[in-house]
């Protein structure tokens, strides 16, 4: 239960600017951050005590903001894995008949370095392989070595991803603005040529459409065929771009910030949402776990970033609004059609969902009650 017992250690407010990004070093020893002001901190502590020796340089001058950066797996010393910055945006050109989409997350998996996932401004995962990489301009030059999508989503032009995080195990989390969270193993690719799809409606499965699948592209009928990837919900992801990590000493726990200003914790196994935590006055952005305890960093809005370690006396309980937010979450979720016409078609659809979750609440909100007050269940599991 050590994730009810999380607090704020320290808030480290070296930044002049809106912290970006946050990362440990592979030892955990080292955290380095980055903001608006143009600076890189690199921060030396023992994080089960108030130790902390900031170290500030500027690289960057040129550069308008640092958004992404972090440390190059099993090499010690090698800072910077990647940069993204406003006035260079890099993009991710891909050959074949994907358009060029704008990139906003790259992962590394810590099983196999040779392999990482890319994602950005569309509704793909892609991961590559750096050994089939070929310099001398032969077929599979830069290609995908397979993707990744839930398949209600394969054709939405409406979705991008945001956040990308691979875990011990090399699962794959991808976390999709204005949607939620998907959890993905191995075995769930689509395979390194999914079939280009006309797009389907959004948040809506097939069933729910009433369409045949046999009329359905063939990438959404193998992503069916596949096992479905576990889903993490009750955030909001729809201002800002937001990471997503694992969390704990076996990456047994899902972790991401919110436009709230909350942290959310879910149980990897199962989504069972078990911790909400009050982190920024306004959006939190980035969230950083160490790579060897039970360590947190965060960093949003405000011009610090937050410490988190399992101090506190009393266990936490979840806050009673959480449903709130998730009703929230869904009128954005259901509401962005591409024309009014498309919002009046799906009003009903929109009407029915929000009526299914109040009534599923209310229910378990009255189940709890007979139970002797022991809280409302979990109503996104």
């Amino acid at each position: 239960d050590f994730f009810l017992r999380l607090e704020i250690l320290r808030k480290l407010d070296k930044n002049r600017g809106c912290v970006n990004t946050v990362s440990f070093n592979a030892d955990g020893n080292i955290l380095v951050s980055a903001s608006d002001d143009k600076q890189i901190t690199l921060g030396q502590g023992n994080w089960g005590c108030q130790a902390y020796f900031p170290i500030r340089f500027d690289m960057l001058k040129s550069w308008r903001v640092v958004l992404k950066l972090g440390w190059w797996p099993n090499i010690k010393g090698e800072l910077i894995n990647w940069l993204l910055n406003q006035e260079a945006l890099i993009y991710f050109t891909l050959v074949g008949y994907m358009p060029v989409i704008a990139l906003n997350a790259i992962a590394i998996d810590p099983r196999n370095p040779n392999l990482f996932a890319v994602a950005g401004s569309d509704e793909y995962t892609r991961l590559y392989d750096v050994r089939k990489y070929k310099w001398d301009g032969s077929t599979d030059f830069g290609q995908p070595t397979d993707y990744f999508c839930p398949s209600h989503l394969i054709g939405d032009d409406q979705v991008g991803i945001t956040g990308l995080a691979f875990s011990d195990q090399s699962e794959l989390l991808v976390s999709y603005n204005d949607e939620f969270i998907y959890l993905f193993t191995q075995d769930m690719g689509l395979g390194p040529n999914p079939v280009p799809s006309s797009p389907l409606s959004a948040c809506s499965e097939p069933s729910e459409m009433g369409l045949d699948h046999s009329a359905m592209p063939a990438s959404a009928m193998e992503a069916d065929e596949k096992a479905i990837p576990q889903v993490y919900k009750g955030h909001r992801n729809c201002e800002t771009v937001k990471g997503v990590s694992f969390f704990g000493p076996k990456s047994e726990y899902v972790v991401s910030g919110s436009d709230c200003g909350r942290i959310f914790i879910w149980k990897k196994k199962g989504g069972q949402l078990v911790r909400v935590m009050e982190a920024d006055k306004h959006v939190v952005n980035c969230i950083e776990s160490h790579p060897h305890t039970t360590v947190l960093a965060s960093s949003g809005i405000e011009r610090d970033f937050k410490i988190w370690t399992p101090k506190a006396i009393d266990k936490a309980t979840l806050p009673t609004n959480i449903e709130q937010d998730l009703m929230l979450q869904l009128f954005s979720l259901q509401r962005r059609g591409t024309s009014p016409e498309q919002n009046e078609e799906n009003a009903s659809a929109v009407d029915r969902k929000l009526l299914e979750f109040i009534l599923t609440f209310n229910a378990n909100s009255g189940a709890s009650s007979d139970d002797g007050g022991n809280g409302p269940e979990d109503p996104f599991c």
